[in-house]
């Protein structure tokens, strides 16, 4: 009688002590908030002190919502400055392998936002120098005679003409000038063309509301990750990248949601009010959300080209689109026939496959794009490991959208040596001020190589224009440099970085040293001599992945 009597005095004080320890935790948590320690210190202490007393781990938020589970079913994984709980049975695919991918998309991700932002700024000056002007010959009291066509009276006029819609930048800045002027609500629009019977008058202090409304109306990016999967990615750009808008994680699983919400209320009230995750198809949903995103990632298990119709909808007039590919073995030429029916090109298997996946990527995405009278410029386009890499922004222009034959190229590979000849698909001919776009000439190569004699096959379309802005690239690699402690896989992406640096922006494909020296039958001679000849005779050249050369005339 008195052993249970004492048991049940033990459990009392078991269960009061238990209800003592989640108080005081409560309390404590409470009182780290009213301190604003730093997120992840917080809870951490929480989850080391949850541990130490075998209790369920309680995750206590700012917007007081608790969630209970068992500690030892999950691991916990930082990268970053993000960490997620992964569940021990592993229902949802982490790839741990993809930390380069991660950390190059922030790098790109960091330099985009930047780069908008200037963009933004330049147009705006451009756009308020003619309303000032006006504004100070009105004060004066000058005008010009109504035949010169010029602002007058307070009018306030712009022009386009189609010589300045052939110009990308242009467009760009045609189509966003469009948006901002729908978002100054009542205010003075500036539409495109205004005529002399549609006048718009200003006077100083709307001008000077316009202004201080116009420099507002840049928001930050809105990203779209398409394949979320745990969420980590989308975590990583909320809590690292600065300046970021909201982030909409999206999966067709419900385990895949399910642990992404996880990973969300995890991460705290940054990534709380920065991250929403959503159950949909990323295809019907990038396609019911036209022009919304600024960013879209697009990271698939296998071939992206299922999704790459609804990604160039989805993206925003000078948006980034972030996508990757790890079917190496059909873009490297392991199944010709199945490559054609995803990307429509043929790939061959030189050394150069894979900058040839690359460029058949970048093709299928403009093909893709096209469709909707839309085009891409590549900013940064990479293979690494087993899988390749592009980022590209997308514009809006029926008119620059004709020169996309010029950027496209079938490939002639003789079988016999590394010889090949590239076709371009379209030419130009300027006259009299005006462009005429023709098919190309053709063949380029004879029925026999003049090489080796022996044959050719033929591949393509692939992208022959740059695949790299090298202006982007040195600006992502000191951004890089400039916080190396913030990036986890820095000396790979650096080495990549530096590698891309260096290249040749205008030659597609490369030769191998090595083939070239098999060919001849002769000895391979040390790279810097070689590349000393090379630059010696006139020529251009440089590396390429430290094992593969690129040479141009």
């Amino acid at each position: 009688m008195t052993l249970t009597v004492t048991r049940t005095l033990k459990l009392q004080q078991n269960l009061f002590s238990t209800r003592t320890l989640s108080l005081s935790l409560l309390k404590s948590l409470s009182s780290i908030s009213r301190e604003r320690k730093p997120e992840d210190q917080d809870r951490r202490e929480f989850a080391e002190e949850a541990k130490t007393h075998n209790s369920n781990l309680l995750l206590v938020h700012e917007n007081r919502e608790i969630l209970t589970m068992d500690l030892d079913d999950y691991t916990i994984i930082k990268e970053g400055e993000a960490e997620i709980l992964m569940h021990n049975k592993n229902k949802v695919f982490f790839n741990k392998a993809q930390v380069h991918n991660r950390d190059l998309s922030i790098a790109v991700l960091r330099t985009f936002i930047s780069k908008r932002k200037e963009e933004h700024e330049a147009r705006l000056s451009r756009r308020t120098k003619p309303v000032k002007k006006a504004s100070e010959k009105d004060a004066s009291g000058s005008s010009k005679p109504a035949a010169d066509n010029e602002k007058s009276n307070g009018e306030c006029e712009e022009k386009v003409s189609e010589k300045d819609a052939l110009g990308s930048a242009a467009e760009e800045v045609t189509n966003e000038r469009a948006e901002d002027n729908e978002k100054l609500n009542g205010e003075c629009e500036v539409p495109e063309e205004i005529t002399e019977d549609r006048p718009c008058s200003l006077t100083e202090e709307q001008m000077m509301t316009t202004e201080r409304k116009s420099q507002g109306v840049l928001e930050p990016p809105r990203v779209l990750e398409a394949l979320s999967a745990s969420g980590l990615r989308a975590l990583r750009y909320a809590r690292e990248v600065e300046g970021i808008g909201q982030v909409v994680a999206l999966d067709n699983d419900k385990d895949s949601v399910e642990a992404c919400r996880r990973n969300i209320k995890f991460n705290g009230s940054i990534a709380i009010s920065k991250v929403e995750s959503h159950l949909a198809d990323a295809r019907v949903y990038m396609l019911t959300h036209p022009k919304e995103f600024d960013v879209v990632d697009l990271d698939p298990y296998g071939s992206p080209s299922i999704f790459l119709d609804s990604a160039v909808q989805s993206v925003a007039d000078g948006g980034l689109l972030m996508c990757t590919a790890t079917d190496m073995a059909v873009l490297c030429g392991g199944n010709g026939e199945v490559c054609y029916s995803k990307y429509g090109s043929y790939p061959l298997r030189g050394k150069y496959c894979h900058e040839m996946a690359l460029r058949i990527l970048l093709a299928s995405i403009e093909s893709h794009a096209n469709r909707y009278k839309r085009y891409i410029v590549p900013v940064l386009s990479v293979q690494i490991d087993f899988y390749v890499r592009v980022f590209v922004r997308i514009y809006t222009s029926a008119s620059a959208m004709k020169n996309t034959p010029l950027k496209l190229s079938y490939v002639y590979q003789c079988i016999g040596c590394d010889s090949f000849h590239l076709q371009p698909i379209g030419r130009t001919i300027s006259k009299n001020n005006s462009v005429r776009y023709l098919p190309g000439f053709g063949p380029a190569v004879p029925q026999e190589c003049s090489d080796c004699g022996k044959k050719f096959n033929m591949g393509g379309p692939i992208w022959s224009a740059p695949i790299h802005d090298q202006e982007w690239v040195s600006s992502i690699l000191g951004g890089v440099k400039c916080m190396k402690d913030r990036y986890p896989a820095y000396d790979h992406i650096s080495a990549v970085l530096t590698s891309v640096s260096e290249e040749l922006p205008d030659v597609p494909l490369f030769l191998s040293l090595h083939n070239l020296c098999a060919t001849l039958k002769c000895t391979s001679p040390q790279a810097v001599i070689f590349r000393s000849a090379v630059i010696n005779a006139g020529y251009r050249i440089s590396g390429k992945n430290s094992s593969r050369e690129s040479s141009s005339t």
